[in-house]
């Protein structure tokens, strides 16, 4: 059996059935539904003759390339189908527009005995949802302070505590300085990025607030969409402060343990914005082992950046919440009681 479905559909299917990706690695590679097989019908190299064919020579003659390619995979491919589709012998498919590769797929799929599921526009479809999703108003709680101040930490614990998070940095595998990336996998194509943000506002109950980390457009080389960017700048914080001496320590404790050679070259590339002289302090304390005086001079930099971002937003959509401690847990049950008391139905609308 082969079944076209519609985007909505697809949502709903493919909570029980595997979703199978026919494009080439290398769009795959790029961007991918979160979670999706990936069972090429060709190689990126095969893709890229049967496409040059198809502008030179027509479609005719392209589909007679792709079968002759495709023929001697048959096999393989079926046995690959059949292993992802398990007992149920179920499967939702696609490639790019729903076009040619994945209706040749499910027909495959469905020699072997697979029901086959087909999204209606492929992946395009459902970037277009995601796209769509985007510009729908959602509430937020923007997490504020500078660096150092366990933001992250507390998401987590917010999250413990059974409020929505959308943790930006853990999706972008970045911590969204210089020094961001140190410790950290390899970040992948910024609309990968999106889709995860796509899915995980998906999850969410659209008439309960969203708690997100205070960012700027870009953390390491993905941007945040410019629809929820938007929202952000719009949204109200809640900035927590710290003594600067814990941020300190906390920054230590996080990055001491990594190469050095790392650090060094954050703190070179900022060395304009901190001044030569402070930056090459910071080095010389990095080489000697003297994290906290290398953290408290790029600290001063990052501090004041901080504060010139947070003058761009409206001061009446600002609140200070002061903690003595870092303690991630304790912090977070603090904030989560102060948006329960100033918060009501939205964000938007406060109670002081």
């Amino acid at each position: 059996m082969v079944k076209p479905i519609t985007i909505e559909e697809f949502f709903y299917y493919r909570q029980k059935i595997p979703v199978v990706d026919v494009r080439s690695p290398g769009e795959f590679e790029k961007a991918h539904i979160p979670g999706s097989y990936n069972i090429p019908l060709f190689t990126d190299k095969e893709r890229e003759r049967v496409g040059i064919t198809y502008k030179w020579h027509g479609k005719d003659s392209a589909t007679d390339l792709g079968y002759k390619i495709v023929s001697p995979k048959l096999l393989q491919l079926s046995k690959q189908g059949e292993k992802i589709a398990g007992k149920d012998k179920k499967l939702i498919i696609h490639c790019w527009r729903g076009g040619m590769r994945s209706e040749n797929m499910a027909w495959l799929f469905s020699r072997s005995g697979i029901e086959c599921y087909v999204l209606q526009g492929g992946y395009k479809a459902y970037r277009g949802y995601g796209r769509r999703l985007m510009q729908k108003p959602v509430q937020l709680i923007v997490l504020g302070g500078m660096t150092g101040c366990g933001k992250t930490d507390i998401l987590n614990e917010l999250e413990k505590l059974d409020e929505q998070v959308l943790n930006l940095e853990h999706l972008a595998f970045h911590k969204g300085s210089v020094f961001g990336y140190i410790g950290q996998p390899e970040q992948y194509e910024t609309e990968h990025f999106e889709n995860l943000i796509f899915e995980k506002l998906m999850s969410f109950d659209e008439h309960r607030p969203v708690w997100v980390e205070d960012e700027s457009r870009q953390i390491g080389r993905n941007a945040l969409p410019d629809e929820l960017y938007a929202i952000m700048r719009m949204s109200y914080v809640l900035k927590i402060i710290i003594p600067k001496i814990l941020r300190i320590k906390r920054l230590v404790r996080e990055y001491a343990e990594h190469d050095k050679e790392k650090i060094v070259e954050g703190i070179r590339k900022i060395r304009k914005r901190l001044g030569n002289k402070d930056a090459q302090e910071a080095v010389a304390a990095v080489e000697r082992g003297d994290y906290e005086t290398a953290v408290d001079i790029v600290l001063a930099y990052y501090d004041k950046s901080y504060e010139y971002g947070l003058g761009k937003r409206d001061p009446s959509k600002i609140f200070g919440v002061s903690f003595s401690d870092d303690h991630p847990a304790e912090n977070a049950k603090i904030l989560q009681s102060f948006a329960n008391k100033h918060f009501t139905d939205t964000p938007s609308k406060m109670v002081i």
